[in-house]
């Protein structure tokens, strides 16, 4: 194989700019094969801009043309898993939006098929591009910070207005998105919150549904967890705050980390706290530390550095970014958020998968719904989907 025949499935929102990306020529080695859609005002968009590029209204019809090796899924979140096994099956390769799905049971049955299948799985993960975030977990990882003491991530800076929320007819609605700003916006942060730090072991949360905007499924949440080794972790976010504020600071024996304004500054204690904490003994101390500053305005590759690994990866086995199978993290923790504030009680993980599928499918069940609305069309990457301090 010489060139990845993408087929796109869900030409709305972010799905009309991955379908301007790769069919303006921006990803090597990767070509528009078809694109795929419900919407036939999709597939008239779709044939204005590349007439020439085959459409499709059934997924399975696209994936049984011959015409694409690889899938691209950006259809609402609860279809992720099913079309992405539906086409893993088929023998695609995939690469899906976030999150991985809206379940965490559904998201171990997408890994599994993607296990057996033997093909390239990733998914959208964009922020993980970023040379900010990959520094901070260069440093945790190689144990930069020592034992890990806290973290704590405030991520305000995802508002959104009631025009966006009406903007969708599957958008915060418990039936029609499955949950809101962990499930829409944050789980980028989730995602490289867990990625840098590790998975928590218990996960305590306030989801407060419809505070600041008319709808039915969170738009603030206060997550705190417990980490295995005994340090905690505090994730706010919320789509309200205006300005809001992306401030992520991490703690550990050996030092701290703090992520504000495109900046990241390392404080490197001379002497582990845990030795300093037994041997000094003054009541209180002034420590040694040196600093280091990592500053860019470089965001990263986003979406097309996304869309680049994964034709490298089908073409020459380049390592994955973001692999699939790693969204299952990011949405353990949001899945276990909405379980601690349904139960009002902390979730010890792995939780258990069926409870949260009966207590989502009942507020399925009572969801309103709405209809009408339309996600606009985007010729490029919007600004508000990148890193943004």
């Amino acid at each position: 194989m010489d060139c990845v025949r993408l087929g796109i499935v869900g030409i709305g929102g972010i799905g009309s700019a991955h379908f301007n990306c790769v069919g303006g020529g921006k990803i090597s080695g990767m070509r528009l094969g078809a694109v795929c859609d419900i919407d036939p005002a999709r597939l008239e968009y779709c044939k204005g801009v590349y007439p020439d590029v085959p459409r499709f209204s059934d997924l399975g019809d696209m994936i049984k043309s011959g015409l694409i090796d690889s899938v691209l899924i950006s259809v609402p979140h609860r279809l992720h898993a099913q079309m992405a096994i539906e086409a893993l099956e088929a023998g695609l390769n995939v690469l899906t939006e976030k999150p991985e799905d809206i379940r965490v049971s559904a998201a171990k049955r997408l890994n599994a098929a993607a296990e057996r299948s033997g093909r390239v799985f990733g998914i959208m993960f964009n922020q993980r591009t970023s040379p900010i975030y990959r520094r901070a977990r260069e440093i945790v990882k190689s144990g930069g910070l020592g034992e890990l003491k806290r973290s704590v991530w405030i991520i305000t800076n995802w508002y959104r207005t009631q025009h966006y929320y009406d903007s969708g007819d599957w958008r915060a609605t418990w039936s029609g998105e499955g949950g809101g700003v962990l499930l829409n916006q944050a789980p980028h942060n989730l995602d490289i919150w867990q990625w840098i730090c590790g998975m928590p072991e218990e996960v305590t949360a306030f989801c407060r549904a419809g505070q600041w905007h008319n709808i039915e499924v969170e738009d603030d949440a206060t997550i705190y967890v417990k980490y295995p080794g005994g340090g905690s972790g505090v994730f706010i976010t919320s789509t309200g705050d205006l300005p809001g504020t992306n401030r992520l600071e991490i703690t550990g024996s050996l030092g701290s980390i703090t992520v504000e304004q495109g900046k990241l500054i390392y404080k490197k204690l001379k002497t582990d706290e845990r030795i300093i904490r037994e041997a000094e003994k003054r009541p209180w101390f002034e420590p040694e530390f040196d600093v280091e500053i990592f500053e860019t305005d470089d965001a990263g590759t986003a979406h097309t550095g996304i869309l680049q690994n994964f034709a490298n990866a089908i073409l020459y086995g380049e390592e994955l970014i973001a692999p699939g199978a790693e969204g299952i993290n990011e949405l353990t923790i949001s899945n276990a958020a909405y379980l601690s504030e349904w139960t009002k009680r902390s979730v010890v993980l792995p939780m258990d998968d069926s409870e949260f599928d009966r207590l989502l499918s009942e507020r399925q069940s009572d969801s309103a719904g709405k209809s009408g609305g339309m996600q606009q069309t985007h010729e490029g990457y919007s600004e508000r989907w990148n890193v943004r301090f």
